[in-house]
């Protein structure tokens, strides 16, 4: 496999993080779907039925980001109405609490009870993969991504991580497949961007990933992507782009072991080989593994 697999992982665990960070935030409106509006309802309906009350309380706790309080509230919710059809929207939601909160069996819990209610509810579905993942039941969370395809074949969430887990378990056909979805549904995104760059590194077409390499690095300019992009430049014999690459990287991150390895590499095939092992070593004092390090000078 190619040399940048690892800063293209790195890539993989930064969209997976940001994605974790964004989709946290899915429970600031915790009311059910089937709840009336309170214009068509009586003005006591919400000051006297449990059940409004307590949602209320629940829906408080969550938008202040009280999660143990809000999975309590969302408890009594459950055991006012045990049989109402919202209920798969309040395990949702609950799982989200539990999560925030670090309980991960919890959360998957909630969510699994939630599928049992409404076993083509997308939003849990993907909750659910996600949940999988950060547990590291790799397996698990890609059949819980496939069974979200299943349910929505043009989910762009479930084709990012389906395909992305597809491609590093070496299946880049799979690949191929859910990222064309991800480039005809959402062709400017950042996922975008993340998989193609990713897919096309990992299978010898770096001259297509460079331009989705780059969109990232003029969105979030981080180091992992500053070393695929100057590994594909590398590959393809273009040291000038890849040293100016690397210049702009190491300028924001001056001690990302990666940037380190990458000059190291440049500077071998600019046979300028005393500053090469001079940024090997910095590159393995940084951390970087000293057997892929000093394979560079194998040849």
């Amino acid at each position: 496999m190619k040399n940048f697999l690892l800063p293209l992982l790195a890539l993989f665990a930064l969209a997976f993080a940001a994605r974790g960070a964004a989709y946290s935030t899915e429970t600031t409106s915790a009311l059910p779907a089937s709840m009336p509006p309170a214009a068509a309802a009586p003005d006591t309906l919400f000051d006297e039925d449990p059940y409004f009350i307590l949602m209320g309380e629940a829906d408080s706790a969550i938008v202040h980001e009280r999660w143990a309080e809000a999975v309590l509230r969302l408890s009594d919710v459950l055991a006012v109405r045990p049989d109402s059809p919202s209920n798969a929207l309040i395990l949702y939601n609950m799982g989200i609490c539990q999560q925030r909160l670090g309980n991960d069996s919890l959360a998957l819990d909630a969510f699994d009870r939630s599928l049992e209610l409404a076993p083509n509810m997308l939003v849990t579905q993907l909750a659910r993969g996600r949940q999988l993942l950060a547990m590291r039941r790799d397996f698990e969370a890609f059949d819980a991504f496939t069974d979200a395809i299943a349910i929505d074949s043009l989910s762009t969430e479930a084709r990012f991580y389906h395909g992305m887990m597809a491609l590093f378990g070496g299946k880049s056909d799979i690949a191929e497949q859910d990222f064309l979805v991800l480039k005809n549904v959402t062709p400017y995104s950042s996922d975008t961007a993340t998989a193609l760059g990713t897919l096309y590194s990992l299978t010898g077409r770096e001259r297509e990933a460079v331009p989705y390499l780059r969109q990232l690095i003029e969105e979030d300019p981080q180091p992992e992507t500053f070393a695929s992009l100057a590994g594909c430049y590398l590959a393809l014999g273009e040291l000038s782009d890849a040293s100016a690459v690397l210049a702009d990287g190491l300028g924001r991150y001056p001690d990302d072991p990666e940037l380190y390895y990458y000059r190291a590499w440049l500077r071998r095939d600019q046979y300028l080989l005393d500053e090469a092992r001079t940024d090997a070593a910095r590159a393995i004092r940084l951390g970087a593994s000293p057997l892929r390090v000093n394979a560079l000078f194998a040849k």
